[in-house]
């Protein structure tokens, strides 16, 4: 579970409803036209911006933001390190083996084109494609989320224009008792914008980004197994494999991490 994600958003919603009944009541920011004019809004306007092959995603993302699922380049640059032992020391024909005991569907496929003898740039090609593939995929998913994050403000202010039509429509300087109905359209105008900001910067971005990271680490593990699978069929050492696939890791992997000692040449 993303803990981090959790204590910041729970952070974020408490120092706000503290920060508002410090210097008020809690029940001033509750308008129940406002909550229709955003949240109703903003939902319609992104089913009706998407298909329903990409609306259907939106739960797994949440999924993805809040239990990610982890990615360990560590771990797959030792497994393609394997890999590679195996094809010099027993033959690529004794990758299919290896292939099968694969959890992960890339890499066993990307395996299986060795063995079928596919020479270096058809495998390239064809793994550039998928992770290409991969990523317009998570693009369009992640860009619901970038998309909602743009229109709640906007329906706040959609909602702050109704609000003050309204007050200046029953507005009438010859009734003195026509003051008494700015209260509530003065709210509606002020908290719709309130809500929106919420929605977007609170919500919507954050989740957005987390979905984002995520795409980062998994399109990192892949391209580890698309480099270690060009070096096997390419008949490099295991040593110069290990090397080459952690120079791709961020400077924190570097710096954490001990090459482990390859003995096989």
């Amino acid at each position: 579970m993303n803990i981090s994600g959790i204590i910041g958003l729970i952070i974020a919603f408490g120092l706000i409803v503290y920060g508002i009944m410090s210097g008020g009541e809690l029940g001033n920011f509750l308008d129940m036209p406002s909550v229709y004019i955003v949240f109703g809004g903003t939902i319609g306007a992104v089913i009706f911006n998407y298909p329903a092959s990409v609306l259907k995603t939106i739960p797994k993302m949440l999924k993805i933001a809040f239990m990610p699922k982890k990615y360990d380049p560590e771990k797959y640059i030792m497994e393609m390190v394997d890999h590679c032992k195996t094809a010099r020391m027993k033959g690529i024909l004794a990758l299919e083996e290896s292939a099968n005991a694969c959890t992960d569907p890339f890499m066993k496929s990307a395996l299986m084109l060795i063995v079928d003898a596919n020479d270096s740039e058809k495998v390239k090609s064809m793994l550039d494609d998928s992770i290409d593939f991969i990523c317009e995929r998570h693009e369009s998913n992640i860009a619901v989320w970038n998309r909602a994050a743009g229109i709640a403000p906007a329906m706040g202010m959609i909602g702050t224009l109704i609000g003050l039509v309204n007050m200046l429509a029953t507005l009438d300087p010859t009734d003195p008792n026509s003051a008494s109905n700015l209260g509530g359209s003065m709210a509606t105008a002020l908290i719709t914008t309130f809500y929106g900001c919420i929605l977007a910067h609170v919500i919507f971005t954050p989740i957005g980004n987390l979905c984002k990271y995520n795409h980062n680490k998994e399109i990192l593990c892949l391209q580890i197994i698309e480099e270690g699978t060009l070096a096997i069929v390419a008949g490099a050492n295991p040593r110069y494999v290990e090397e080459k696939l952690r120079m791709m890791l961020p400077a924190t992997y570097k710096s954490s991490k001990k090459p482990a000692a390859s003995s096989a040449e």
